[in-house]
C-alpha cells in the first residue's frame, strides 16, 4: 500500500469515521479540481411560488426541466375549506395536462392527539401499486382556523429520461383525533423514463381554503 493510501487509511476510525488528520496529510496535497456535478453543493435557487385563496387545484407547468438534480416544493399552511381531508399530489410529462401517471408508493406516520392518544405504523389505505390515484401527503387535515399541514416534496433528477422518478415526502400537520399531531412519511416512484414536467397539487375533496406552495432547484 502506497504511503498516501497509507496515511488516509490511517486516518479513518473501524466506524468509517474520518479522523482530522485525514485532511492535514498528503492524501489531499495532489487533489486540484473535481469533476463538475461529482460533488453537490446543496444550494437551493427559487423557480417558482403559488399562494392559493378557494383553489380546487394548483399546478407548476414550468420550471422543471433538466436544469436541476433535484427539486423541492415547499408547502406552507395549506389549509382545506372541508374537514379531515388529505393534501395531495400527481404529475404528468411534456405539456399533458391528465395527471394521472402510474405511481407505486409508501405511507408510513406517527399520530399524537391532544387527548394523549397515539398511533405510529403503516398505513395501507394511503399508499398505491401500480395507481394512477394522487399521491397522499399527509394523514389528514382539519379545517379549524388552526388546523393544516406543512411540509415538502422533493423529485428526484426527474428529466434523466432512462429511470422512473424517485420522490420523497414529508409533512406535518394537525387534525387527528379531533385535534392533534401528524408526521407523514411518504417515498415512491413514478413509473415512467418520461421526463416530468408538471406538477398538481389538490386536496382530496373541496378546495384549497389557504396557504402558499414554493418550488426550489437544487444543485
Amino acid at each position: 500500500m502506497g504511503a498516501i493510501t497509507r496515511t488516509f487509511a490511517n486516518n479513518i476510525t473501524t466506524a468509517g469515521v474520518l479522523l482530522p488528520g485525514a485532511f492535514e496529510n498528503a492524501s489531499f496535497n495532489n487533489v486540484t479540481s473535481v469533476q463538475s456535478g461529482a460533488v453537490g453543493t446543496g444550494a437551493k435557487t427559487f423557480i417558482a411560488s403559488a399562494t392559493l385563496s378557494s383553489d380546487a387545484t394548483v399546478d407548476f407547468t414550468s420550471g422543471i426541466d433538466s436544469t436541476y438534480k433535484t427539486y423541492i416544493f415547499y408547502f406552507i399552511n395549506i389549509h382545506p375549506a372541508t374537514d379531515d381531508v388529505i393534501f395531495s399530489c400527481q404529475f404528468d410529462t411534456g405539456t399533458n395536462t391528465n395527471y394521472n401517471q402510474t405511481i407505486t408508493s409508501t405511507f408510513y406516520a406517527a399520530r399524537h392527539a391532544e387527548s394523549d392518544s397515539t398511533n405510529f405504523g403503516y398505513i395501507t389505505n394511503r399508499d398505491q401499486a401500480q395507481g394512477t390515484d394522487f399521491v397522499k401527503l399527509n394523514y389528514d387535515a382539519g379545517n379549524a382556523n388552526d388546523e393544516g399541514v406543512s411540509g415538502y416534496l422533493k423529485l428526484f433528477d426527474p428529466s434523466n429520461g432512462t429511470f422512473v422518478t424517485q420522490f420523497l415526502a414529508r409533512s406535518s400537520g394537525n387534525g387527528y383525533g379531533g385535534s392533534g399531531a401528524q408526521d407523514s412519511q411518504v417515498a415512491g416512484y413514478i413509473n415512467t423514463p418520461t421526463a416530468i414536467t408538471r406538477v398538481r397539487f389538490k386536496m382530496s375533496s373541496g378546495n384549497i381554503d389557504s396557504g402558499k406552495i414554493v418550488l426550489y432547484g437544487m444543485s
